[in-house]
C-alpha cells in the first residue's frame, strides 16, 4: 500500500501548505504518452485473482494471480485466467454504461493494457498517472505491484522502477474495485450512481531525474481592492522532487507582465514572493489568465494562472475586494444523455455551457472533485467553483482511519487545483448529522484544508434548526463556527409541506458570516404536465421555484447566493418511482435528454435580476 506522507511547512504569513509527497501536478504540461483507449478485462466478483481459497492475498509470483501474464510457459502450465480482445472496455470510462450486464455491478474488474515505450536517451524517471479510478485501484506493471490507491475522484501516480519498463510488451494491469464500504469515503449510502472503472485519463509520464513536482502562485489576500495604491504581490512556493544543490535556482516568468524572477532554492520546498505591477485581476466578467513558467536548469513547466483574491468579510463575500453574489447551480459529474460519468473537455463544455445559459457565474461541483477539465475550463470561462470531497451523510465519524481517508482525498483535491483561479471554496462535506463526534471530525478537515490553503474560503453544507421559532429557520449548526461561508441545503415545498410554505418562512444564522443556500430543488419529469399541485409535473416544479424566488427576495442582508439542486437529471438507485423516476433523480432543470423544464426559465429570470444588481461580477 502506498503510504501517504504529509509535510507541513509554514511558508509565509498568508499561505501554508501540506503537499502530498509524490503527486505531480499540472500533468497536462508534462511529457506524457496516453494509455487511454481499449483495455481488455476480466470480471472477478469473488476476487479469485487477488485472494487464495483461504482469502489471503496471493503472492506476487503466483501464476494464478491476475496481475501476472496469462500466457502459458508450456502446455502443461495451469492457467485459469486470460485476457482477450473479446472482452474490452474503453478507458477513460465507467463500466456501467459500456455493457448492459454492468449497469448495477459493484465489485472487481481487472483491466489490462499492453504497450511499448521507447525510453529517451537521457536519464529519466517514469511514472504512471491516473486522473481517477473508482474506488480502490491496485496497480501492477509486468507482474510487479506499484501501489494501491483509494478514492474515486482524485488523481494519483506511482513511480515505475526504470528496470521494470520494457521497450516492447509491457503488461499493465489495474484491479478496480468499486464496492461501497461502511468505513470508506463516501460511505454505503449516497444519492448518486456508483460508476465503477478507470474513469479518467491514464498517462505514462517521463520526467527528468530532478524535476518540479508542484508549485503554488496565488495573489496575497491583503491586496484585495487596493487598485493603484500598492503593487499586488503573488506568493506561494515551488516544490522540487529532490533536495537542491548548493546555489540551485528556480526561475518564475510571466512574459506578458515582463516578469522574470530568479530565486535560490533553500530546500525541497522553497517559498516565493513576486511583485505583479499592472496585473489584471481575474473575475467572472474578465477571466484573465497569464502564462506562467516555472523552471530549473533541469525542468520547465508552463501553466495558465489567473490572479484574484477571495474572502468572507463580515456579511459579504469579496472577490478582488468587491461584493460577489453567486448565481450558482449544483452539478453532478455525469453526462445524462449517455448515462455515464463525465471526463472530457467536451463533457465540461456541455455542463458549464448549460450553466452559463442559465445565467450562472458559479457552480457547485457536487459531491466529489470533478475532472480537471472542469476547473480549467471554469478558469477560462470566468465561472467560480465550489469543490467538494465526498464526506456525505453518515460517514463513520468516530473512525480515525476514515478521517485519514477523507484528509487524503482533501489533500489530493487541493493539490491538483490550488492554482485554479475559479476555485474559491473548498468544501469538506454535505449534510452531515450534528453530533460532537461529527463536529470534531469535520473541524479536523477544516483545519487541514486551511493548512493546505488559506487563500480560499472553507465551507460545508450545514444542518438547519427547523424548530427555532414560528416561521423562522436558523442555521446554527455548531460547524458554522469554523467555516468561512455558512451554507445550508433546504427543500421547503418538496420535503415537508407544499411550496406555499415559503410565503411565511424566514431564514437566519447565529453566525456573523455570509449565508449561502447550497441546495434547493424539486423533482419534475420533463414533458409531464398537470396542475401545480401534482407532484413530478413541470407545473409543480415551476410553482416551487416561483415560491422559492419570492422567499429569496426577503433573505437577510448576509445572503450571498444560491446553487439550486440540480443542473440536470442524474442517475440514482434511490429513486424508484416506476412512472416518474425510473432510477433518475428528477430535480434537474434540464432532463436527461438536454430539454429545459419550465423552472429553468424562472431561475434564469431571477439570475438576470441579480446580475443587474451586481453588474461588476457578471
Amino acid at each position: 500500500m502506498r503510504k501517504l506522507i504529509l509535510t507541513a511547512a509554514l511558508l509565509t504569513a498568508g499561505f501554508c501548505a501540506v503537499a502530498q509527497n509524490n503527486l505531480i501536478t499540472n500533468i497536462k504540461a508534462r511529457k506524457t504518452i496516453s494509455l487511454n483507449g481499449t483495455w481488455q478485462y476480466i470480471v472477478d466478483p469473488y476476487e479469485t485473482g487477488f485472494y487464495d481459497y483461504r482469502y489471503k492475498e496471493l503472492r506476487e509470483d503466483q501464476p494464478d494471480a491476475y496481475w501476472n501474464t496469462d500466457v502459458q510457459k508450456d502446455r502443461s502450465e495451469k492457467k485459469e485466467h486470460g485476457y482477450t480482445d473479446k472482452l474490452t472496455l474503453q478507458v477513460p470510462g465507467d463500466w456501467n454504461h459500456q455493457k448492459p450486464e454492468f449497469v448495477y455491478y459493484e465489485g472487481t474488474i481487472w483491466y489490462k493494457k499492453s504497450f511499448d515505450y521507447a525510453k529517451s536517451s537521457g536519464n529519466s524517471k517514469y511514472f504512471l498517472y491516473f486522473g481517477a479510478v473508482n474506488y480502490r485501484a491496485d496497480i501492477y506493471l509486468n507482474g510487479k505491484k506499484l501501489g494501491m490507491h483509494k478514492g474515486g475522484f482524485t488523481p494519483f501516480n506511482f513511480e515505475i522502477p526504470e528496470s521494470l519498463l520494457k521497450p516492447t510488451g509491457n503488461f499493465l494491469v489495474v484491479k478496480v474495485d468499486n464496492k461501497r464500504g461502511a468505513d470508506e469515503v463516501p460511505t454505503l449510502n449516497t444519492d448518486w450512481w456508483n460508476y465503477g472503472g478507470i474513469t479518467r485519463d491514464v498517462k505514462l509520464v517521463e520526467m527528468p531525474q530532478t524535476f518540479i513536482q508542484d508549485y503554488v502562485i496565488q495573489l496575497r489576500k491583503a491586496h484585495a481592492g487596493m487598485a493603484g495604491s500598492k503593487t499586488p504581490l503573488a506568493e506561494g512556493w515551488v516544490k522540487l522532487n529532490h533536495q537542491p544543490a548548493a546555489n540551485e535556482s528556480i526561475t518564475i516568468e510571466i512574459p506578458e507582465l515582463k516578469i522574470k524572477k530568479q530565486i535560490t532554492a533553500t530546500d525541497q520546498l522553497t517559498k516565493l514572493v513576486v511583485s505583479l505591477p499592472k496585473v489584471q485581476l481575474w473575475s467572472p466578467s474578465q477571466p484573465k489568465l497569464y502564462k506562467v513558467l516555472v523552471s530549473t536548469t533541469a525542468d520547465k513547466v508552463e501553466d495558465k494562472i489567473g490572479f484574484r483574491t477571495i474572502e468572507a468579510q463580515g456579511k459579504q463575500v469579496l472577490l478582488n475586494g468587491k461584493p460577489l453574489f453567486m448565481r450558482g447551480i449544483s452539478i453532478h459529474g455525469e453526462i445524462p444523455q449517455d448515462v455515464r460519468r463525465a471526463y472530457s473537455e467536451a463533457d465540461a463544455r456541455q455542463l458549464l455551457g448549460q450553466a452559463r445559459d442559465l445565467g450562472c457565474n458559479m457552480v457547485r461541483l457536487a459531491h466529489y472533485p470533478h475532472d480537471e477539465t472542469m476547473t480549467r475550463l471554469a478558469d477560462s470561462l470566468g465561472i467560480v467553483v465550489w469543490s467538494e470531497i465526498p464526506v456525505y451523510w453518515t460517514i463513520n465519524f468516530g473512525s480515525a482511519e476514515v478521517l485519514e481517508k477523507a484528509k487524503a482525498q482533501l489533500n489530493e483535491m487541493i493539490t491538483r487545483d490550488h492554482n485554479r483561479a475559479s476555485v474559491i471554496i473548498w468544501s469538506v462535506g454535505n449534510e452531515t448529522p450534528v453530533s460532537a463526534v461529527r463536529t470534531n471530525f469535520m473541524k479536523s478537515l477544516i483545519t487541514a484544508a486551511r493548512e493546505m490553503d488559506n487563500t480560499r474560503m472553507i465551507s460545508a453544507a450545514l444542518e438547519v434548526n427547523y424548530n427555532s421559532g414560528k416561521n423562522l429557520n436558523i442555521v446554527d449548526d455548531p460547524l458554522g463556527e469554523f467555516v468561512d461561508l455558512v451554507a445550508f441545503n433546504e427543500y421547503l415545498g418538496w420535503y415537508g409541506g407544499l411550496p406555499d410554505k415559503c410565503r411565511t418562512t424566514n431564514w437566519a444564522t447565529s453566525y456573523n458570516k455570509p449565508l449561502f443556500i447550497s441546495e434547493m430543488g424539486a423533482g419534475a419529469k420533463e414533458g409531464f404536465h398537470a396542475d401545480s399541485l401534482t407532484r413530478f409535473s413541470e407545473e409543480y416544479q415551476a410553482w416551487f421555484y416561483r415560491e422559492q424566488i419570492a422567499m429569496l427576495k426577503r433573505m437577510p442582508d448576509n445572503y450571498v447566493g444560491i446553487s439550486p439542486w440540480v443542473l440536470a437529471d442524474f442517475r440514482s438507485p434511490k429513486r424508484n418511482n416506476p412512472v416518474y423516476q425510473e432510477g433518475w433523480n428528477r430535480k434537474g432543470l434540464y432532463d436527461d435528454k438536454g430539454n429545459k423544464k419550465q423552472a429553468f426559465y424562472l431561475l434564469k429570470a431571477y439570475y438576470a435580476e441579480m446580475e443587474k444588481k451586481y453588474p461588476q461580477q457578471k
